[in-house]
C-alpha cells in the first residue's frame, strides 16, 4: 500500500507533470531547464546519500522503522502541497521544494524497503516486491490520471489548474498511505542506550562496526556496484522520458497520454511477471534479463525516427514517430520496474534481518549517488549533443551494470546472510 500511495509523487511530479513544466513554463528554457532539474534531483539525492547509511543505523538500533517512515511521508507531502506557490519565473522556490519532497519520497524508499525481509521468507520476496511495484504503478496511473482530468492543458492558458497539481498530488499521497501505518506492524525490539550514548552516537557506532563487517558481504558489494549503473540509467529514464518525448519527439498530448498509461500498465505488468519469474529461475538471472532488455529497448527509442521510416518503406504504412516511440516505450516499460523490484529483493536476501534498515540504507546511498551521477551526466552531455544523442548513454549505463553483475555469486551471498543471522 506504500509502494500504492509514493507512485502518485514520483510518477505525477518526478516523471509526467513537473519534469516537463520545470523547464518549458516555469524556467523557460528548455537546456538549462533541463540541467536545472538534473540539478535540483541530485541535490536531493546527495541529501538521502549521505543522511541514508546513518538513519537505516538509527533506525535497526531503535526498531523504529515505522516512525521514520512516518517522518519522511508527512515531508513529502507537505513539500509536494507547498507546490501550489509555484509560479512561472520562481525557480528558486521550485528549485527548493523539489528537493525537499524528492529527499522525503527517496529516504522513504529505503524506509519501506527495510520492510520487505520481514515480510517472508528469502525464497518469497522477489514475488513480494513485484506485486507491491506492480500495485504501485497502478498507484501512479490512478493518481495521475485523477490530475490530468482535474488540471489540464498543463501550460499558461490554465495557471490555476498547473498549481493545483502539487497539492492534489499531496492529497492522494497522504490518503492512500494511511492503511500502512494503520495496518503495518514493527517487528523487532529496541536495543537498551548505553549510558551517557545519544541515539546519534548509538547509530553512528553501528554504522561503524556494519561498514566493517561490510567486507565479509563480498557478493553484496559487487551487486551494489552493478545495481550503481543500472539506476544511473533508470534515474535518466524515470526523470527524463517525457521531457525527452515533448522535446525530441514533439509528441502530440493524446500520445503524452498514451505513453503514460501504456508505461504504467507495462511496469505494473512487468513486475507481477518478473517477480513469478524470479522466484523460479533466481534473481541475478532475472535481474541481468531486465538490463539486456533495457539496451534493447534505449537503441530503439534513440532510433526512433529512423525505425519508423524503415518501417514505412517495407510496409508501405504511414506510421509516425510518436507511434513507433510509444511501442518502445511499452518494451521498455516491462523492466521499469522490476529492474528495481529485483534488485530490492536481491538486497534483502543478501542481508541478515538483524542489520536490514543499515543494508537497505547502503542500498539506498548507492542508488542515490547513481542517480546524481546518472542525472548530471546527463545534464552536461545533452547541452554539449542535445538531448537526443545524450540518451544512449542509458545503453551504456545497463551495459556497465549487466558485465558486473556476473561476477555476483548468488548462492554464496545468500549463505553468507544466513551465517550472519546465525551468529
Amino acid at each position: 500500500m506504500f509502494d500504492f500511495a509514493n507512485s502518485s509523487y514520483t510518477t505525477v511530479i518526478i516523471t509526467v507533470a513537473f519534469s516537463v513544466l520545470f523547464p518549458k513554463l516555469i524556467v523557460g528554457d528548455e537546456r538549462e531547464g533541463n540541467f536545472l532539474w538534473s540539478a535540483a534531483l541530485s541535490t536531493s539525492l546527495l541529501l538521502v546519500a549521505l543522511s541514508g547509511p546513518v538513519l537505516g543505523s538509527l533506525m535497526d538500533f531503535s526498531a523504529a522503522k515505522k516512525k521514520f517512515l512516518f517522518a519522511s511521508y508527512l515531508l513529502t507531502v507537505v513539500a509536494t502541497s507547498a507546490l501550489y506557490f509555484v509560479t512561472p519565473g520562481a525557480v528558486a522556490l521550485c528549485f527548493v521544494l523539489i528537493v525537499i519532497s524528492n529527499y522525503g519520497f527517496a529516504v522513504g524508499e529505503n524506509f519501506t524497503s527495510a520492510f520487505l525481509p520481514d515480510l517472508g521468507p528469502p525464497e518469497e520476496l522477489g514475488k513480494i516486491s513485484g506485486l507491491a511495484w506492480g500495485v504501485g504503478y497502478l498507484g501512479g496511473l490512478l493518481s495521475t490520471g485523477l490530475i490530468f482530468v482535474l488540471t489540464t492543458p498543463h501550460d499558461a492558458s490554465n495557471l490555476a489548474g498547473v498549481r493545483l497539481i502539487g497539492p492534489l498530488t499531496g492529497a492522494f499521497f497522504l490518503l492512500a498511505g494511511i492503511p500502512t501505518f494503520l495496518l503495518l506492524k514493527e517487528r523487532g525490539t529496541a536495543k537498551v542506550l548505553p549510558a551517557g550514548e545519544s541515539y546519534l552516537g548509538a547509530g553512528m557506532r553501528r554504522l561503524g562496526r556494519t561498514l566493517r563487517e561490510l567486507r565479509s558481504f563480498r557478493d553484496l558489494i559487487v551487486f551494489l556496484c552493478s545495481f550503481f549503473f543500472a539506476y544511473a540509467g533508470l534515474s535518466i529514464v524515470i526523470s527524463f522520458a517525457f521531457i525527452y518525448g515533448d522535446q525530441v519527439i514533439r509528441w502530440s498530448s493524446s500520445s503524452q497520454a498514451a505513453m503514460f498509461v501504456l508505461t504504467n500498465l507495462s511496469a505494473a505488468v512487468g513486475a507481477w511477471l518478473f517477480g513469478f519469474i524470479q522466484d523460479r529461475i533466481g534473481d541475478k538471472r532475472t535481474y541481468n534479463i531486465t538490463l539486456v532488455i533495457w539496451m534493447v529497448a534505449v537503441v530503439l527509442l534513440w532510433g526512433a525516427p529512423g525505425l519508423t521510416d524503415w518501417l514505412n518503406a517495407a510496409l508501405g504504412t504511414q506510421w509516425k514517430t510518436e507511434s513507433v516511440f510509444l511501442c518502445m516505450g511499452a518494451l521498455a516499460g516491462l523492466c521499469l520496474g522490476s529492474t528495481q523490484s529485483a534488485a530490492r529483493a536481491m538486497v534483502g536476501v543478501f542481508s541478515p534481518e538483524s542489520k536490514a534498515g543499515e543494508f537497505y540504507g547502503f542500498w539506498g546511498l548507492f542508488g542515490k549517488l547513481s542517480a546524481i551521477f546518472g542525472l548530471m551526466s546527463l545534464g552536461f552531455l545533452q547541452i554539449q549533443l542535445g538531448l537526443k544523442g545524450s540518451i544512449l548513454l542509458c545503453a551504456v549505463f545497463f551495459f556497465c551494470s549487466l558485465i558486473i553483475s556476473l561476477f555476483v555469486n548468488e548462492q554464496r551471498g545468500k549463505a553468507m546472510a544466513r551465517q550472519h543471522a546465525g551468529e
